[in-house]
Parts: C-alpha cells; sequence; structure tokens
C-alpha cells in the first residue's frame, strides 16, 4: 500500500512556478509587440508625472524669486498716518520735529512728513497771471527736508531745500519732472520763480524721478512750515510720514515710530509696514500648486483611464495566448502577473519620461527667465514611483480579468 502511494506521488504533476527574470521578460515582450500603441498609453502618464513635476518646480522656482524680486523699495517703507485727523480740520499731530525724532531712530535712513496742501484749485504759473492751462494741472504738496530725503529724488538741476528753509518758513519749492514741463522750466542757475495762487516761490531744484511718493513727480513741492502758514493744516488727506528705512528694520521701526513721535499718546498715529515676504510667497505657492496639481492629476486619471483600456484590449486580443499558457500550466496568479508587470511597466516608463521633461521644463523656464531652478529632491525622486503605482492601479482589473479566463474557453475563441 505504501509503495503504490509512492509511486503516485511521484507520478503527481508539480505545480508550475514563474520567476521573476521570466516574468519581466514576458511583460517586455508583450509591450514591444505594439510599440506604437504601448506609447500612446503612456502619453497620459508622461503628461501627468511631467505636469506633477513641472507644477512643483515651477512653484517652487516663481516662490523663490519673491525674495528676490520683492521691491526692496516696499520692505524698506514705512508709512505713519494721522488717525485722528482724516476728514478734519484740526492740527496736525505730528510734532515739529517729527523728523529729527525719527531719524535718530536705529536703521532709520530719512524720514519726514508730507501732506496734500488743500488748496481747492490751485493756481500754478510761471507768472502772476495764470493761463488756464495751469489751472488744477498742478498739484501742490507740502514736505519736510526729511520727507523729500526719505523719497529719494533724482535732481535733473539745483538742489533741495533743508532744515534752514523749513525753519524760517522760506518761500521755497522743488518741482517735479512733470510740473516743470507745464510750467517750461528747465533750469534753475537763473533763480526762476512759480507762483501758487499768487504767490511766488522761488524753485531751487527740479527733480526727474523718485524712490517714493512718486505723485509728487507732477506737483510743485514746498516746505511744510511754510504750508502751514501760509496754507493751515490739511483738510481733506491727513498728513504722513514717509520713513526709509535699512533693510530688515521696517518692522521694528513700524513699532517704535509712533511710541518716538508722541510718547504720551501713541495711539494718535498709526504706522504701516510693509508686508511680509513670506506670507507673498506662500499665497502665490498655494494660489499656484492647487489650480495646476489638479490639472497634473486630471491628467494622470487620464493616463490611468488609458493604460486599463489598452490592457483590456491586449487581453481580448491575446485570448489564445492565455488559453494556451493556462493549458500549459500557468496559474491564473501567473496571468494577472505578467498583465500588471506590463502595466507597471508602461507606468514606470510615463513616469521616467515624465519626470525628465518636467525637469526640463523647469530649467528651461529658469534659464529664459534669467531666475535660479528650485527642484525638491522629495517631489522628483518618487515620481517614476508615482507612474509605477498609476501603471499598476490601472492594470488591476484587467489583469484579474484576464486570470479568470477558463483555458477551455479561450481555445473555442482563438
Amino acid at each position: 500500500m505504501s509503495r503504490i502511494f509512492r509511486r503516485r506521488q511521484r507520478d503527481a504533476v508539480e505545480p508550475s512556478f514563474l520567476l521573476f527574470r521570466d516574468l519581466l521578460s514576458e511583460a517586455l515582450t508583450g509591450i514591444l509587440q505594439r510599440p506604437g500603441r504601448s506609447a500612446l498609453t503612456t502619453l497620459g502618464t508622461i503628461l501627468g508625472v511631467g505636469s506633477f513635476v513641472a507644477v512643483l518646480g515651477l512653484t517652487s522656482t516663481a516662490t523663490g524669486q519673491i525674495g528676490k524680486s520683492f521691491s526692496v523699495l516696499q520692505a524698506t517703507t514705512v508709512t505713519v498716518n494721522d488717525t485722528t485727523q482724516a476728514g478734519g480740520t484740526g492740527a496736525v499731530d505730528f510734532p515739529a520735529d517729527a523728523d529729527q525724532r525719527v531719524e535718530s531712530l536705529n536703521g532709520v535712513t530719512a524720514a519726514g512728513v508730507w501732506w496734500s496742501v488743500p488748496l481747492r484749485t490751485p493756481v500754478v504759473a510761471t507768472s502772476p497771471i495764470a493761463s488756464g492751462s495751469s489751472v488744477s494741472r498742478i498739484s501742490v504738496f507740502a514736505a519736510s527736508p526729511g520727507a523729500l530725503n526719505a523719497m529719494e529724488p533724482t535732481l535733473e538741476a539745483g538742489k533741495l531745500y533743508g532744515r534752514f528753509h523749513q525753519r524760517r518758513g522760506e518761500r521755497v519749492c522743488v518741482l517735479g519732472a512733470g510740473a516743470a514741463r507745464l510750467l517750461g522750466v528747465s533750469r534753475v542757475d537763473n533763480t526762476p520763480v512759480v507762483f501758487i495762487n499768487n504767490i511766488a516761490y522761488t524753485v531751487l531744484g527740479i527733480f526727474s524721478d523718485v524712490q517714493r511718493l512718486p505723485q509728487m513727480l507732477v506737483g510743485v513741492v514746498i516746505p511744510s512750515s511754510t504750508a502751514l502758514k501760509a496754507y493751515g493744516p490739511p483738510t481733506d488727506n491727513p498728513a504722513q510720514m514717509v520713513i526709509h528705512t535699512h533693510l530688515g528694520a521696517a518692522q521694528l521701526i513700524a513699532h517704535q515710530a509712533p511710541l518716538a513721535l508722541r510718547p504720551e499718546n501713541p495711539g494718535l498715529l498709526k504706522a504701516v509696514p510693509p508686508p511680509n515676504p513670506h506670507t507673498l510667497r506662500d499665497a502665490v505657492d498655494t494660489s499656484l500648486s492647487g489650480l495646476f496639481l489638479l490639472l497634473a492629476a486630471i491628467s494622470l486619471v487620464i493616463g490611468a483611464v488609458g493604460i486599463a483600456n489598452t490592457t483590456l484590449v491586449a487581453i481580448l486580443e491575446r485570448t489564445g495566448e492565455i488559453g494556451l499558457r493556462r493549458s500549459l500550466g500557468a496559474r491564473p496568479r501567473h496571468i494577472a502577473a505578467q498583465f500588471l508587470t506590463e502595466s507597471a511597466t508602461l507606468g514606470t516608463l510615463g513616469g521616467l519620461l515624465g519626470t525628465s521633461i518636467g525637469v526640463s521644463t523647469v530649467v528651461l523656464v529658469a534659464v529664459i527667465e534669467n531666475w535660479t531652478a528650485v527642484l525638491n529632491p522629495l517631489y522628483v525622486m518618487p515620481a517614476p514611483l508615482m507612474g509605477s503605482v498609476v501603471g499598476l492601479l490601472a492594470g488591476l482589473y484587467p489583469a484579474l480579468r484576464a486570470a479568470r479566463i477558463e483555458p477551455l474557453e479561450a481555445l473555442r475563441r482563438h
């Protein structure tokens, strides 16, 4: 009896097995048999993974430029507003020595008070009798010497007025380039005079450009002490102080300036610091990433559908091959593994090509825009794996369907 059992055990069919090497060989053969279809199948994955890498790379690169392109001018400008005078006619809440108080703070380059002179219809001309074209076309501004320095004007001719003129309330002015052209004043060595509502002001200088307060370019600027004496405090728009700080000192100066100006009641003044570049960077990162990652996800879904559809078609075309393999001893899991390997290989190939295209796109844009390319390895390195996962998931259902095909039915169809 034991002899018969051993003979039956020896004559039994040994279970089949599939080596990993053979699995890869069969999968590559199935892919290379139809190269055109395989290339089109991987296109969706290429677009999806490429979009993913390019979006994250371009977003990181663009947001990285904010630290460079974030205006140094904006980052070094602080504005202090008179909170109690808006719309009123009260006295200016800035003290007479406001320039000196703020300029004594560590980190301040220049600071001064300015406002629009309260003239409803200013008549500015080069003679006591103004032509109609001069009416209301040229604004009149009051500014302390510190405000002029904080503006960082580029002098075209002459000089700026200083503390001497401010202290004495002299009737002097400087002209913006736009106002000078309207008035026909191009030089100051002949001591030209302009008339503001028939009051003469000696032109000391002409500036062609400013870094701050660009509205001054089309206006006449007179000392703030002179403006207070001749026209009174501002009415429609309250006085402001502009502060030019060293880079990195703006936030601190914004906290210190109201206290330095009005230590007994700093609440009368409100300092406005420049926006935080980190906030801008986060906002750009969020807005760009959210939109383009959605597009990348859509491309990946399209790629997965393409792989699944192509794998299903391949199964229908290779039904006879599947039946023959099954009849020769291949197990259902071997058939499923083969088609899963094919789809995963297509996904991996698409992931590799997509990653290469995405990285190349980021570098090309950075070169064209003269930026510094920023690519996070945590996003770039797993990108090909993403293609593999997409291919694996896309081929799961077709592979299971292929594994359920019965050998006799497959051979009969073939």
